[in-house]
């Protein structure tokens, strides 16, 4: 299902700075006649997409031929012999598979620089290249329209055998419709993040189309350059796009490698091997000739995974798996104003998320469940708290309130009922959901959206009934213990009287 190699985004920014930094411009190449695309969309409302409407490049994400076409060309190109083939995998559409067995530490694919695509790769259109280049457009963005770009020039480019093997509508959040969004996965905290990635896309194509597409219309016309080719090439990038720490930390997308299925077992990943001199990857494990062959995508949760990739782990098997948990600090506060200034000096807000695992929570959260429980009189230890919560404090990470900690204990799980109990009634809802579409092909879409979010509510689910049980657990204890010490005074009292 998923294609995709070991991504960075965490906290990438998409958008193109306010304003573009200028350089001379330098000489033009005469511009390749294009072929005619038609890819007409709305640029101004991506929730009332279509989600029938198609990329007219790229193929089906299962099919093989497309593949076998892409590896001939690598390796007429310059690719080695490779241990591994391309087929169709159970886990994911098509995967690599090993030949031959391989041992554990062997270095597998060198893929060459020459067939890596970076952001200094060469364009088709060279005058397209340097506009962007000229008008400082980030990696990213640039990427994004590099492959577009590369895209219509079909048979002409360079890349056409790697393009025609990229799936026509690549597995992401981005391809779900608001209403898709607001449907399955309102209980959980990756909707926000869905819709976050979906409007960082449709800025960063509005930008770029206001500040240069539209002042060089023969450049990029937008038949082809448009926010459906945009989010289909946003799609690649987020599921494809890897960070190569020995080539100066370049973003590159890797033909071939990014065949290659996500394990959470696994750890390997991408990287440049200098005495190679290409892109490997070394095993942590054996394989045997027909068995599929994995690396990692990072550690991520399954909320992660199904954003950029558009797949959900059988639930308990991702071992970084979490789930976020909204902390809210009520208006009626009596604090309110001093606490919500603490927090936002800290980069806190009054409604914020924190990760939680299998295994438990992080500082930060309970530093902040401390400081919505603080009482009036510990207005002087407010910032102190806010910054431990923010973790931006090299000092004093780990406070504890004694006389707090059962208010504060009480606080998450609270918020962590509220939290299961939308889970809980969307999965109760989900056996009766009416999907509400007669095309059979609609439906097998609306099927496998409601699945993963079935998958993914389930396992996020799993995790809140865990950190329910050890709040339970915990404020359990600590009542027991102050029965206990209050019985003990009673017959201390009584002694003396």
């Amino acid at each position: 299902m998923a294609e995709a190699c070991r991504m960075f985004h965490t906290a990438l920014t998409l958008t193109l700075p306010p304003s573009f930094s200028q350089t001379p411009s330098r000489h033009s190449q005469p511009i390749p006649r294009r072929h005619p695309i038609r890819c007409s969309i709305s640029t101004t409302d991506t929730a009332k997409t279509s989600v029938t409407q198609k990329i007219p490049w790229g193929c089906e994400v299962d099919s093989l031929e497309n593949a076998a076409l892409l590896q001939k060309w690598l390796s007429d190109s310059g690719l080695p012999p490779q241990k591994m083939g391309i087929e169709r995998v159970e886990v994911g559409e098509r995967g690599l598979v090993a030949l031959k067995n391989i041992r554990k530490g062997e270095k597998l694919l060198f893929v060459p620089p020459s067939l890596v695509i970076t952001a200094d790769s060469e364009w088709s259109c060279t005058e397209a290249g340097e506009v962007l280049k000229r008008n400082s457009v980030p990696d990213w963005p640039l990427l994004a329209t590099y492959l577009i770009g590369e895209a219509s020039f079909m048979q002409s480019s360079r890349w056409s055998n790697y393009i025609s093997a990229l799936p026509r509508q690549p597995y992401s959040l981005l391809y779900w419709t608001r209403a898709e969004l607001d449907k399955y996965l309102e209980a959980s905290q990756i909707r926000e993040r869905a819709i976050e990635r979906i409007n960082d896309v449709t800025g960063t194509y509005n930008d770029l189309r206001l500040r240069i597409f539209s002042k060089h219309p023969h450049l990029f016309p937008e038949e082809v350059f448009n926010m459906e080719t945009f989010k289909w090439s946003f799609g690649i990038l987020f599921s494809r796009l890897v960070r190569l720490p020995s080539m100066d930390e370049k973003i590159a997308l890797v033909p071939w490698a990014d065949m290659l299925n996500h394990s959470c077992e696994v750890e390997t990943f991408l990287d440049y091997d200098k005495s190679s001199q290409g892109v490997v990857f070394t095993t942590d494990r054996t394989y045997q000739p027909s068995e599929q062959v994995f690396i990692s995508y990072g550690k991520k949760s399954n909320g992660e995974l199904l954003l950029s990739y558009g797949f959900v782990p059988r639930e308990g098997t991702n071992p970084n798996d979490k789930v976020e948990l909204l902390l809210s600090l009520k208006k009626s506060d009596k604090c309110y104003k001093e606490k919500s200034e603490a927090m936002k000096k800290h980069g806190l807000s009054t409604s914020q998320c924190f990760p939680i695992q299998i295994t438990g929570w992080p500082l930060e959260l309970m530093a902040y469940a401390y400081l919505v429980v603080s009482p009036p009189s510990m207005s002087q230890h407010f910032e102190e708290i806010a910054a431990v919560a923010s973790n931006k404090t090299t000092s004093k990470k780990d406070i504890r309130y004694p006389e707090l900690e059962e208010q504060a204990l009480q606080f998450i799980l609270d918020s962590c009922e509220a939290s299961i109990s939308k889970y809980s009634k969307f999965l109760q809802e989900s056996g009766s959901m009416d999907l509400d579409v007669t095309s059979p092909k609609q439906l097998n879409r609306r099927v496998f959206l409601k699945q993963l979010a079935v998958d993914l509510c389930t396992s996020e689910r799993r995790i809140l009934f865990r950190t329910q049980y050890i709040l339970r657990r915990r404020l359990r204890d600590i009542r027991s213990g102050e029965l206990r010490a209050l019985r003990i005074f009673d017959g201390f009292r009584k002694l003396f009287k």
